[in-house]
This record gives C-alpha cells, sequence and structure tokens, in this order.
C-alpha cells in the first residue's frame, strides 16, 4: 500500500498564479478546476477563482492549491507549514533557481552540516519552503 502526502495551498487569490509559477519551476501537467466550472459561484466575480488545482511533476511532485471559496475566510500569510522538497539524485539546484524567483531567501542553498545541500526560502506568495539535496557524489 502507498499513501502520498502532498501539500495543499490555500490562496485569496492567487493560486492560478501561483500554480503556474510551481509548473514552470516542477515542470508536468497543470490542471485548474474553477469555482463557475464546478457551479460553486453564481458571481462573476468569483467564477475564473481557482476551486482545486493541480501540478503533477514528472519529479514525483503533486501540489495542489485553492482560492478562498464563496463565502469563506481569507487565509492568513504566515509560515505555520514548509513545503520541503528533497532528492538523493536529482540536481535541485535548477528548481531552487526557478521557486526563488522573487522569493525571500532565508538560507541560501548550500552546503549543510548535515553533509547535504539544504536552503531556506518564503517564495513570493508567501509559501516557506525548505529544499534539501543529498550529495549527488
Amino acid at each position: 500500500m502507498t499513501i502520498k502526502l502532498n501539500p495543499y495551498l490555500n490562496f485569496s487569490t492567487e493560486s492560478r498564479e501561483a500554480l503556474e509559477f510551481y509548473q514552470a519551476a516542477l515542470g508536468g501537467e497543470l490542471t485548474i478546476m474553477t469555482f463557475g466550472d464546478s457551479g460553486m459561484s453564481d458571481d462573476p466575480a468569483q467564477a475564473d477563482l481557482v476551486m482545486h488545482g493541480q501540478v503533477d511533476s514528472p519529479l514525483g511532485v503533486t501540489l495542489m492549491a485553492s482560492d478562498t471559496p464563496p463565502g469563506g475566510d481569507q487565509p492568513q500569510h504566515g509560515t505555520h507549514v514548509n513545503v520541503s522538497l528533497s532528492s538523493d539524485d536529482t540536481d535541485l539546484q535548477p528548481i531552487w533557481d526557478k521557486l526563488t524567483d522573487g522569493a525571500e531567501i532565508v538560507v541560501p542553498f548550500g552546503p549543510a552540516p548535515w553533509g547535504d545541500h539544504f536552503g531556506l526560502f518564503n517564495d513570493k506568495f508567501g509559501i516557506a519552503w525548505l529544499v534539501n539535496q543529498a550529495s549527488l557524489g
């Protein structure tokens, strides 16, 4: 049996932009269903907001996101959740370079005391990321 743990990010209105940004960095397929597509909103101002979006990367990463549902509470920016990206056999530097566009770098991607390469940043959407790459030998 396999269980997958997938980050599900919540935004006010930025899901589409964030998912397109993440797809550009991680590759793969992007699917988006809006509140209008699903019939969950008759309000034209909310019809194009993302009810559910998902990036399925060939790297084995699935990242999901949605905008605030009609009548829902607005999410608060913060770092109470970190998205962790790690690999033993893939060079994560190119992905780091793309994801950190417009980001606040907290810990630059470089050698870590435990022998891997590690970095920490808050992306331009307020999501905190941890990136850990085992030595590629």
